[in-house]
């Protein structure tokens, strides 16, 4: 994808001191700090924080173990509910889920820390990276003898493909890109994954057994669904969403401006970060977490001036709080209430900037004021959310809620044996957490529902 702005130079520099600035964002605790928080916990029998992780962890129990120093029991108690648990506790927005649930928000608990949460996330990833199992901490059940195909090696079909497996069945999981992982390898900021850790928690999970991947192998160029129910005895899509929602206006496919998740991706597979493509003054379209990864990522890689540009007010924005203070941090300048109208070029057809529109509300609508500016930059990321590639499924035969995938409280789609989760579907937020949980879920309805009908194949 980069060699489609190679008008602009690379960023140069020195290349030890560029790869340290995208170490990690959060740096794990060692021993004594994960002893000591881990001793804060308050091990509630309700365990609000339980119930606000959607994978349904275990907190107080993995918490628990941490404070008798045992990350082997702790990493299990996670593991067991949450088999991506190391890449969720570095990317999961803990900040609105289990730690704003901890009893320490309450201001009138008598503790010292009140105000303070545990810190659940950074326990998780303590937990994960000192347990050293010597085989896998889990054993399949017996063979059942049905195949399962998995469309997509994201969170979602990687938790599904690990649940499947686990129950006795044999699974066959077809990966568009070269590599498996989705977003957790291709999708988040490099600072939030770093080490090749997608592919090492890969490893370690198809050490279960029973799982195939196959790379390069894209749903509607090289193999079709009709294949997929005839050969196996359920799918699961969980190909996320392949295609940047379009702004809609004139010389959008102009090299100056690119999708923020194509550039990502790039980045993360680079392996010398002084030859990227880096624009002097950039404008980002969006305001939710790739808006803000990508933001920070190109300050770091040392654009001069970046610009994030949303048509709704910042506390609208569906980048947590400390994403954004992050991007502040990062000398990033918002500029809220404000809508992409035209795309300015020079005379030789390069980006030169944006024309935009101030946006405000009336009668409960967003609407343009009339009022018109321009901002100059040599490059346009769009965040602005993505959509499912729709040539890629079988329109007439699927159910669509919205423009996502419609399925029912099994995770089955409108076409029998064939059931979808995570980013493709309407059920929950777009996080890789709640991805985890739909591939577990759907596979476990999968199981059932297979066990009822008996094997069709093999």
């Amino acid at each position: 994808m980069l060699s489609k702005i190679q008008h602009l130079n690379t960023g140069g520099g020195n290349r030890e001191e560029l790869a340290s600035r995208f170490a990690d964002l959060h740096p794990p605790l060692n021993d004594r700090q994960a002893l000591i928080e881990s001793q804060r916990c308050l091990y509630c029998y309700d365990a609000p924080c339980t119930n606000a992780c959607p994978t349904g962890i275990d907190v107080p129990a993995f918490i628990a173990c941490i404070a008798q120093e045992n990350p082997q029991g702790a990493a299990r108690t996670i593991l067991s509910q949450n088999i991506l648990g190391g890449s969720c506790a570095r990317v999961c927005p803990t900040e609105i889920l289990c730690e704003q649930a901890c009893v320490h928000n309450q201001a009138d608990q008598p503790n010292a820390n009140v105000n303070q949460p545990i810190r659940i996330g950074l326990l998780q990833r303590h937990a994960l990276d000192h347990a050293h199992f010597v085989t896998h901490p889990f054993q399949r059940a017996p063979a059942t003898g049905r195949k399962v195909a998995i469309v997509g090696a994201g969170p979602a079909g990687l938790s599904c493909a690990h649940q499947l497996s686990l129950l006795g069945n044999e699974v066959t999981i077809f990966e568009a890109g070269p590599k498996p992982g989705g977003l957790n390898e291709y999708g988040v900021a490099r600072y939030k994954l770093t080490d090749n850790y997608a592919q090492h928690e890969i490893a370690f999970l198809l050490q279960i057994g029973g799982i195939e991947i196959h790379n390069e192998q894209r749903l509607g160029r090289h193999f079709q669904l009709g294949q997929l129910t005839e050969q196996f005895d359920a799918v699961f899509l969980a190909n996320g969403l392949g295609a940047t929602r379009p702004l809609c206006l004139e010389e959008e496919q102009n090299p100056g401006l690119r999708a923020a998740t194509d550039y990502i991706k790039d980045l993360r597979q680079s392996n010398d970060l002084t030859q990227l493509p880096v624009p002097e003054t950039c404008i980002i379209l969006g305001g939710g977490n790739t808006a803000i990864d990508m933001a920070v990522q190109i300050r770091l890689l040392g654009a001069r001036q970046v610009m994030l540009v949303y048509r709704r007010g910042e506390q609208e924005m569906s980048a947590t709080a400390p994403e954004r203070q992050l991007a502040l941090r990062h000398q990033v300048q918002f500029i809220s209430w404000a809508q992409p109208v035209k795309i300015l070029l020079d005379q030789n057809k390069k980006v030169r900037g944006m024309k935009f529109e101030k946006t405000a509300i009336f009668k409960n609508q967003l609407r343009g004021t009339g009022y018109k500016f321009d901002l100059a930059a040599d490059m346009i990321f769009k965040a602005t959310g993505q959509q499912l590639d729709l040539a890629t499924y079988p329109t007439n035969a699927l159910q669509w809620d919205g423009d996502k995938i419609w399925v029912d409280d099994d995770f089955q789609t409108s076409i029998p044996r064939v059931y979808a989760g995570g980013d493709c579907i309407m059920k929950d937020p777009d996080l890789t957490v709640y991805a985890v949980q739909h591939g577990k879920l759907a596979a476990r309805a999968m199981h059932r529902a297979m066990n009822l009908r008996g094997a069709h194949h093999g």
